[in-house]
């Protein structure tokens, strides 16, 4: 069931564009041109939410993710639309696409910059803005442009090499738009390997 889910799901999201693939909140994320707007786990799928998304998905009944980890627990902006998917609703494909669009916007508003400042991305505050721009990232073009793994490497230049490694993964969660306590462990120990 597992493997035949992840295969029609893949197959139908495959028809709204040229998709990437990644690990994400225990499951499989989708991506179109680096903004993710799927999510599929072990035995169902989601939808991100946004805009009138949300309105039409939670009119449709469908449930918000809740990601459970070790010691917490995170609801994120995803909805169950497993049912949706295996009734075939006719309805799907528009959400489908109007999700994707919301994530191409919401990606493209983050990343453009001009009018936000760093301490406004999830997961950075003032004193972490402070220490950015000390290290020459001054603004937000600045920041998307470069790995968080090298970023966090300018800091410990200009802060010393004992800061704390949740400043790598709040840099990574900002960059992605999440909670730094939301990065898997197989993708911290790929960052930590880059430091």
């Amino acid at each position: 069931m597992k493997k035949q889910l992840k295969t029609q799901v893949t197959c139908f999201l495959n028809t709204f564009g040229e998709m990437e693939q990644r690990s994400m909140f225990g499951g499989t994320g989708f991506f179109h041109q680096d903004a993710m707007f799927a999510l599929l786990t072990d035995k169902r799928f989601y939808l991100r939410g946004g805009g009138i998304v949300t309105a039409a998905l939670v009119d449709k009944g469908c449930k918000k993710f809740v990601h459970v980890k070790k010691s917490s627990s995170a609801v994120v902006n995803y909805y169950d639309v497993t049912a949706l998917f295996i009734e075939d609703d006719v309805e799907l494909a528009v959400l489908v696409k109007a999700s994707r669009d919301h994530a191409l916007n919401d990606r493209a508003y983050k990343t453009g910059g001009h009018h936000r400042r760093l301490r406004d991305l999830p997961n950075l505050r003032l004193t972490i803005e402070r220490m950015l721009k000390k290290s020459g990232v001054e603004d937000i073009s600045t920041f998307y442009s470069m790995a968080p793994e090298e970023i966090f490497r300018r800091l410990q230049v200009t802060h010393g090499n004992d800061l704390d490694l949740c400043l790598l993964w709040k840099l990574a969660g900002a960059q992605q738009g999440r909670h730094w306590k939301l990065i898997e462990e197989d993708e911290r120990e790929r960052l930590l390997s880059a430091v």
